[in-house]
Formats: structure tokens, C-alpha cells, sequence
């Protein structure tokens, strides 16, 4: 599967990220409001996203979203841990967009967009959720994602975060809300 697409949609085309994308993304990433019920609530800080961007650009699998219009940068998601057992799933996350973008529709279009590229390969999309992150869990039941009973602990700065995983699978994608209307 290839993990880096260029993928174009009506608003958006998303790309691999690329190391000349910092300025564009720290715009987008110092905005606390981004992080606020994130389990990683300071990655609006320059130490802490720098982290964070240097990780995407090592794993690989990182795209950056761009407003077509606009030719702007107003987020980022990634493709991450592949697997081609049992009919192939990977985990698309590490997502953010620009408060700016928030309850337009945007998040959909991109999801829709990773969603078609990743069900050429996979017939299991999965979604791990900070349990207190409401904001992306209404997000996700919104595009289809159903809750599993999958839960991982880790611990951030010494603290405990629960996350949740959702799933859409290919079958579930073709009849749901993503592709109503879609000819």
C-alpha cells in the first residue's frame, strides 16, 4: 500500500509531508484550541510539535492537507501501521485541521478521500481515539466509524490516557455516510 498518495479531492489535495512544510503546519499546530482535548494538549508548544513533525517525517505514512483553493496548509493526517494479515488493515490518525475548517466539511472530504485509497488495499480502516478527545469521537461516529471493544493504555507526561479504537471496514464504507450522494 502506498502510504503517501497524492489524493485530490473538490477542496482539498492531500500530499506527502515534506520537511518544507514546518512553517505551514506549526501555523496550523500552535493554536491551542487544536490540542485542547487532545491527549497531547501541548503540541501547540515548538518543542513538543517539533517531536511530532520529525516523527511523521521518519515513519513516513504523513500527508499534508492542502486548501485547493487556497494553496494553504490546514493540516495534516497520516496512514500508519499497515498490516496485509487477514485482508489488510492500517490505522489512519494523527489528524489536525485549522479551527478555521472545523464543522465544514472538510474532515469528511479528507477522511472520504484516505478511506477510497486505503480500500484498494484493505478491508479494515482503524482509528485510535484519546477516550476524553469528544471532539474526533463525534467526528468519527459522524463518518461512519464504529466503536470496538480494542483499548490501549499509554501513559503522557506521567499521566494515563485511555485510547479508544474505531473502525469502518470496505463494506461498511460503501453504504455509509461518506459515500450518501455519491454517483
Amino acid at each position: 500500500m502506498d502510504r503517501q498518495p497524492v489524493l485530490e479531492g473538490e477542496r482539498l489535495t492531500l500530499r506527502p509531508l515534506r520537511e518544507d512544510d514546518w512553517d505551514g503546519l506549526y501555523g496550523v499546530a500552535r493554536d491551542p484550541a487544536v490540542w485542547e482535548q487532545h491527549p497531547a494538549y501541548d503540541r501547540s508548544r515548538e518543542d513538543v510539535f517539533a517531536e511530532f513533525f520529525e516523527d511523521a517525517l521518519a515513519k513516513g505514512g504523513a500527508l499534508a492537507v492542502i486548501d485547493t483553493g487556497k494553496g494553504a496548509i490546514i493540516g495534516s493526517s497520516r496512514f500508519q501501521e499497515y498490516s496485509a494479515e487477514e485482508g489488510g488493515s492500517v490505522e489512519i490518525g494523527w489528524t489536525f485541521l485549522s479551527p478555521l475548517y472545523w464543522g465544514k466539511g472538510f474532515n469528511a472530504e479528507m477522511k472520504r478521500l484516505m478511506l477510497e485509497h486505503a480500500f484498494q488495499f484493505v478491508n479494515r480502516v482503524d482509528f485510535k481515539i484519546g477516550e476524553t478527545n469528544y471532539r474526533s469521537r463525534i467526528a468519527m461516529e459522524k463518518i461512519g466509524g464504529q466503536r470496538s471493544r480494542r483499548t490501549e493504555l499509554t501513559q503522557y507526561r506521567g499521566k494515563r490516557v485511555l485510547h479508544i479504537y474505531y473502525e469502518i471496514t470496505a463494506e461498511s464504507f460503501e453504504t455509509g455516510p461518506l459515500m450518501q450522494g455519491k454517483a
